[in-house]
């Protein structure tokens, strides 16, 4: 039987490369921002979530710019020496340019951005090696959608198709007429302790968010002076560590709204 010419494979991975045109983008939108805003400040984030990083743009959007993208294209925009900085003392920013870190320019002084950033702690769901903020344990009996983190009047039972789930999750769980048990309690993880990858199926499962979202402030250039402010106590990322290198390919625009992100963020 001949072949069927309708019967074609169609590789979905075959995507264009945006590598050198991101690049470009954001070498070029921080070069004209530099002369527009008065301070830029250098962050970082700790418990990346990319929905988390746009709710700081859009809330910082009146008077703000931000920035998230390859490290080196921000630290070359910003000047590697005092020859090639734009503006003088830009090039002070980019020994604090290294890690999981993004760039704001803005209208804000100093205080009221350090204001922002320590009162903007989101919770999210955790992922696989972050520490457990607290102990989290199901109690014996019928399971509730929430564990037990509410009041029982206030829940509804689990849905009896995800018993299976429980017990390849190594939940000692059990169906009786159709409501998911539970003999004994069960600790899912404890105050401390690395979580791995089953636990935090489970704390999802269950809606315990654990993950603290986090922007601090490192440093900050003044544009009236030419100088730059280190905060004293911020935390620094090893240039050559990894930590962080799966995220640096992002860019934040604030006048195109794109975030480019890889598929292991969303």
């Amino acid at each position: 039987m001949p072949r069927s010419k309708r019967a074609k494979i169609v590789h979905l991975t075959k995507t264009q490369k945006k590598g050198k045109e991101l690049t470009l983008r954001l070498y070029t939108n921080i070069r004209e921002c530099i002369p527009q805003y008065p301070h830029i400040y250098v962050f970082s984030v700790e418990n990346m979530r990319n929905n988390h990083l746009k709710d700081v743009r859009s809330q910082l959007a009146d008077n703000s710019r931000v920035f998230f993208g390859k490290t080196r294209v921000m630290a070359k925009a910003l000047g590697d020496s005092p020859s090639t900085e734009p503006y003088p003392g830009t090039s002070l920013l980019a020994a604090h340019l290294n890690g999981p870190c993004g760039l704001i320019f803005s209208q804000r002084d100093p205080q009221s951005m350090l204001d922002y950033v320590s009162n903007f702690h989101p919770l999210s769901y955790a992922r696989a090696g972050t520490v457990a903020s607290y102990s989290f344990t199901l109690p014996s009996g019928m399971l509730y959608t929430r564990g037990g983190e509410i009041p029982i009047t206030e829940d509804v039972p689990l849905a009896h198709s995800l018993e299976p789930t429980l017990r390849k999750l190594g939940v000692p769980t059990r169906l009786e007429k159709g409501r998911v048990m539970l003999d004994e309690d069960f600790q899912v993880c404890k105050e401390g302790e690395v979580l791995g990858s089953g636990q935090t199926t489970l704390l999802k499962m269950f809606g315990v968010a654990m993950a603290e979202f986090g922007v601090e402030v490192r440093a900050w250039w003044i544009k009236e002076t030419g100088t730059v402010e280190v905060v004293e106590g911020a935390e620094q990322v090893n240039k050559k560590g990894n930590s962080g290198e799966r995220i640096r390919d992002m860019e934040m625009d604030g006048e195109d709204g794109d975030l480019e992100v890889s598929d292991e963020e969303r």
